[in-house]
């Protein structure tokens, strides 16, 4: 069968923001990937030519919508220096689709996949459509086992199980980058194939080498893929992001029977780049101006993660967003919330008072943390720790603030134990270096130590032959 030449189009209609309005073309489809050639007579100018020697530029898109013979095309380069005169544009007759395979293992890359490593380009034995495919539901399984993190805050009270999503909710000036680095160059899934997906969106500079830095030593072993769209990239570049490092996962686990965990973050930055897409397109707004389909487009990214039925891999995700003014209630986090499986949520108090990291464990959760932890999986007294830990939190939390209501000299005797236990937690269980790596059963001893602050009377939720081996019996 002959492939024949796709067409090329000239009729451009307009260029606006990120978007180009191509018109006389037939046969095109939403999705599909186009190739933009910009002539020298549609560069803005100043950039017409080098020397005497004309210059073109090339650019990609994608479809985002057709109307009989009008295409509307987000360019992915961003539009800046174009114009509508000399410009040709051909469609592929497919989505926009990327290498995979192992070879991205270890590779540093932009937010488009192109290599900024000062390696040759990423190549694959096959391609896959960053869209990715849908899995019919019945095919999943539910996540199950662990993946530890090396962060006590979260493997004792929040622990994360493969194949689930687990959020990071935060807020400016609180070290969310830096926490999801260290749990992506810290995480692993026992003795069992495992790998880091980190797709980091709209980062400066010097946060992007902050990452590098931290993560040199898991992407030297072959056990990363790192994309950085950076916050001077063309805003279309983090739009595609989040679904390029999916779809890298994706192959990593199910085809080659790894298990992946993905970090994405901002996802705050990702759903202000697709508002400003939207407004481009003219489209109603909806709350705080982010388009309608805000949820379902989230959906789209969070839903790729899980374990399918006979498959040894698995993709867990872990999105790191920012809180604009600390709002739980704006729209990101809130829809956030709805599709993923609880929050790991950072404290400005607790980084006030230079506690690293400022995990909020009242506010966190993790809803499948039974299908991860306990006999069998991590230690047999982890659920009941973690049980306690949480309930005894909350007592001390009720205890401060009776002592700001009625003074701390009124406090009873077992309010003071309580506020003991707070800071005991604190300091040993929650605090950890940047660097720290610690394991589960280290992590595990380091609560029953903030435990013994209590009175064994208030010890409810543990049983007595627990407390007896761990604490020793009463004499």
């Amino acid at each position: 069968m002959t492939d024949w030449p796709r067409p090329s189009y000239t009729g451009i209609a307009r260029v606006r923001g990120p978007l180009v309005v191509v018109t006389g073309a037939e046969d095109v489809g939403w999705d599909e990937f186009a190739d933009i050639r910009v002539g020298p007579q549609g560069a803005a100018a100043g950039n017409e030519a080098v020397g005497n020697e004309a210059v073109e530029d090339d650019r990609h898109g994608l479809v985002l919508d057709t109307a009989r013979d009008r295409v509307l095309v987000q360019v992915l380069e961003g539009t800046g220096g174009m114009r509508t005169e000399g410009m040709r544009v051909t469609f592929s007759g497919a989505p926009l689709r990327v290498p995979v395979g192992t070879a991205w293992l270890g590779r540093v890359c932009d937010g488009m996949g192109q290599p900024l490593d000062g390696g040759p380009p990423v190549l694959g034995g096959a391609g896959a459509p960053v869209a990715g495919v849908p899995l019919n539901p019945v095919h999943r399984e539910p996540p199950a086992e662990p993946v530890l993190t090396g962060i006590s805050a979260v493997d004792a009270l929040t622990t994360l199980a493969r194949g689930q999503k687990l959020p990071i909710f935060s807020r400016a000036g609180l070290p969310h980058l830096e926490l999801a680095a260290q749990i992506a160059a810290q995480a692993s899934a026992g003795d069992e194939p495992f790998c880091v997906v980190f797709a980091a969106m709209g980062l400066t500079h010097a946060d992007a080498a902050a990452v590098r830095e931290t993560l040199e030593g898991r992407s030297a072993s072959g056990e990363l893929v790192l994309l950085l769209n950076l916050a001077d990239a063309p805003v279309i570049e983090r739009t595609v992001t989040p679904r390029i490092a999916l779809t890298v996962a994706e192959h990593l686990a199910f085809q080659e029977g790894r298990h992946v965990l993905v970090v994405m973050g901002d996802m705050t930055s990702y759903c202000e780049a697709l508002r400003e897409v939207s407004a481009a397109r003219g489209e109603i707004p909806a709350r705080r101006a982010y388009p309608g389909y805000l949820y379902s487009d989230l959906a789209s990214l969070y839903e790729r993660c899980g374990r399918v039925r006979g498959r040894p891999g698995s993709v867990t995700l872990v999105p790191v967003l920012t809180m604009p003014g600390g709002d739980i209630t704006h729209p990101v986090p809130d829809l956030t919330g709805y599709i993923t499986e609880g929050q790991i949520v950072l404290s400005a108090d607790l980084h006030a008072l230079g506690v690293y990291p400022p995990v909020d464990a009242l506010e966190s959760l993790s809803r499948l943390m039974r299908k991860a932890a306990g006999p069998g999986r991590t230690r047999a007294d982890h659920l009941d720790v973690a049980a306690q830990t949480t309930a005894a939190l909350a007592g001390a939390r009720r205890a401060r603030e009776l002592g700001e209501l009625i003074g701390a000299g009124a406090l009873s005797d077992t309010d003071r134990h309580y506020l003991d236990f707070e800071e005991a937690c604190r300091r040993t269980l929650i605090s950890q270096g940047r660097t720290e790596s610690r394991p589960l059963e280290q992590t595990l001893d380091r609560a029953w130590r903030a435990l013994a602050e209590l009175p064994r009377r208030e010890l409810t939720m543990l049983p007595r032959e627990m407390i007896d081996e761990r604490l020793g019996r009463e004499g």
